[in-house]
């Protein structure tokens, strides 16, 4: 079989070995809710996974509630009825960016009427001042603001200034909650900072299975109300038996994740390297969110006259696995609702690499020869006009 590049990690990351392993050794646990030995077995499963989790944005294991992903994550939070302790809590409004995530965008629960959308800049950073305004003119009669907003785009890798935003939020008296899914394993994040009250966390982001997510909340003052009701699991927050595999799965994920942040300049060179042969075989490449901070993995691109999703294709002929925008917009026909966010050009496409530590020199070196490629038919058809 000839050799393959898998350079789509935004979309999922390859699963790691040693989650594999956790993932095979949870096969065969029992109930994690039962009471027998064998229960007991299974339920140091979940805790060690809990803390774990916990362990990789700092944070408090038992203010980690598993979820079978980020989109259950998202449509837990996303909602207007809270509860703080036993007293009912209302959010009033919700307020998301024009180029977050859909499992934001769809608003949750929320009815579309109490949902805001604010707009990035051409860098696809948020517009603060808008946040602001629309937090000041916030009706609180009709309940608490509530803010949810991606610490680092799936596509283009920008990286949101959440400490400038948690100040707005916070002064607004609102709450924060941070879609942390590409952000998580590739910078440091630090929930006990009080920059943000809730992270989402996915487990195959990571390099652990599908499946499996998280909720990780600063305290645990005030929670939504449940989203999947039935018997008393993860504490009361999320009834259902814990998917045990996935679970397992994901804290192993998330102890590698941890381990090799220390290393995540290799991640970074490497995604440099790959700008820097795109500079020279396509000159007139258009980087995306390539003036300001951003995930060290991930590089979003167009190349002018050429539709992303026809690059794409040639991309995968030649061996090179990498993504036309979002993998959850895949086979959907339209632009980049990031890149219209950032006000780029009706019709406008792009190319997203996006890398992990398992990346290599001859991942790199295919990724080379299928763009000289590209870029040789490119330029023949250019003659040929």
């Amino acid at each position: 079989m000839a050799a393959r590049a898998y350079l789509d990690h935004n979309a999922s990351a390859p699963l790691s070995s040693a989650a594999r392993a956790a993932v095979v050794a949870a096969l065969d646990a029992a109930n994690p809710s039962s009471v027998h030995q064998e229960g007991r077995a299974a339920r140091r499963i979940v805790e060690d996974a809990r803390r774990a989790v916990a362990a990789l944005v700092n944070g408090k294991p038992e203010h980690v509630v598993f979820t079978s992903g980020a989109t259950e994550a998202a449509t837990t939070l996303l909602r207007p009825d809270w509860q703080m302790g036993r007293a009912a809590l209302r959010m009033g409004r919700l307020y998301v960016c024009q180029a977050d995530h859909p499992c934001l965008l769809s608003g949750g629960r929320f009815p579309a009427g109490q949902v805001a959308r604010l707009g990035v800049g051409g860098d696809g950073i948020l517009d603060l001042a808008a946040l602001e305004a629309a937090l000041a003119a916030h009706d609180k009669a009709d309940g608490l603001p509530l803010v949810a907003i991606h610490a680092a785009n799936n596509e283009t890798g920008v990286l949101q200034p959440v400490e400038e935003i948690s100040r707005i939020v916070k002064a607004a008296g609102g709450v924060l909650v941070l879609d942390a899914v590409q952000a998580a394993g590739r910078i440091p994040l630090d929930i006990s900072a009080g920059y943000a009250d809730y992270l989402i966390l996915s487990s195959h982001k990571i390099g652990g299975p599908k499946g499996a997510g998280a909720i990780v909340a600063a305290a645990d003052l005030m929670m939504p109300k449940l989203l999947v009701v039935g018997g008393g699991q993860e504490k009361g927050h999320r009834a259902g038996t814990e998917n045990l595999p996935a679970i397992a799965g994901f804290g192993a994920a998330a102890k590698e994740a941890l381990a090799a942040l220390d290393a995540i300049g290799v991640v970074r060179a490497r995604r440099d390297a790959i700008e820097a042969m795109v500079s020279e075989l396509v000159p007139d490449a258009v980087f995306f969110g390539a003036d300001v901070p951003r995930l060290p993995n991930t590089s979003f691109f167009a190349i002018p006259g050429m539709k992303a999703e026809t690059a794409q294709i040639a991309f995968d002929l030649a061996g090179v696995a990498l993504s036309a925008g979002s993998a959850c917009s895949s086979g959907k026909v339209g632009p980049s609702h990031v890149l219209k966010a950032m006000g780029v050009g009706a019709g406008q496409g792009a190319l997203r690499v996006s890398i992990g530590q398992v990346t290599t020199d001859e991942d790199i070196g295919l990724f080379r020869t299928a763009l000289a490629g590209i870029a040789a038919r490119r330029a023949g058809g250019k003659q040929a006009a």
